[in-house]
């Protein structure tokens, strides 16, 4: 039996996702059809990203992820289909598979189906739906694209380091207001090599200074920082909204400073 995720910035007000979920049942009546999310900021590569990046090693191998995000299709975004780690994606080829992907793909198309049709209008609907249905059927990716040599690369923006500190970034901030940034714990232990520390945030009297390892280790309505289960330092606050206590926004900064005595 199939598996189909959908990630989208549709929303659920309109009548997208029905009719996306609506054609992939017609052609595969007995696929389960997961919504990773359909809550991504329009055209947001690097939220949806980072939300199917933390999804799809969660689902079984062989299951197919279509990437409903910024799907137009120029002359430097090409309509792909990729197999890599065990999955397969398809989407629109923006740099935002290599912000998913740690690894290099085994096999990547460009898709060619429908071609000289006008499928720009609804790329999702009229062009990832039958992709993911023929690959869902186990039909190979040749059949359905011309073969790519790779994916559009695209770095995530890296965290300034010094010898006594790190510049982190908010990258993502969930429903809970938890703020998730850039640093690594590889990171983090190689530039603060086990010293004390205190992360600062911008535009706020407010720092922290140690390390949790959940979220109720602290008290109610109080501040921690923690490596989440994401793998990168994360801001939190406890039954609370770490982001409007602190005014902190995607793409803004937090320092980190280590001290070696």
């Amino acid at each position: 039996m199939a598996i189909i995720t959908l990630t989208t910035d549709m929303g659920t007000a309109d009548y997208y996702v029905a009719a996306v979920k609506g054609a992939v049942l017609r052609e595969l009546p007995d696929a389960t059809l997961v919504d990773i999310s359909h809550e991504i900021p329009k055209f947001d590569r690097m939220k949806a990203a980072f939300v199917l990046k933390n999804a799809f090693r969660h689902f079984p191998a062989g299951t197919i992820h279509i990437l409903g995000v910024e799907t137009l299709e120029d002359e430097e975004t090409l309509h792909v289909a990729i197999k890599a780690a065990g999955h397969y994606f398809v989407g629109a080829d923006t740099g935002v598979f290599a912000l998913i992907l740690d690894e290099y793909a085994d096999e990547i198309v460009q898709l060619n189906l429908h071609e000289g049709e006008n499928v720009h209008t609804f790329p999702t609907l009229q062009l990832f739906v039958p992709a993911a249905c023929h690959i869902a059927r186990g039909g190979t990716l040749e059949v359905i694209g011309r073969k790519r040599p790779g994916y559009k690369p695209m770095l995530m923006h890296s965290a300034p380091i010094g010898t006594d500190h790190i510049r982190a970034s908010v990258i993502y901030i969930d429903s809970y207001g938890n703020l998730i940034t850039n640093v690594t714990r590889k990171l983090f232990d190689e530039v603060g090599k086990g010293y004390p520390f205190e992360i600062h945030m911008r535009r706020s009297k407010h720092s922290i200074n140690k390390l949790n390892r959940s979220y109720n280790e602290v008290g109610e309505s109080d501040l921690l920082a923690l490596f989440s289960h994401s793998g990168y330092l994360e801001i939190a606050m406890n039954r609370g909204s770490a982001a409007k206590l602190l005014g902190l926004k995607v793409n803004e900064s937090i320092r980190i400073e280590f001290y070696a005595g």
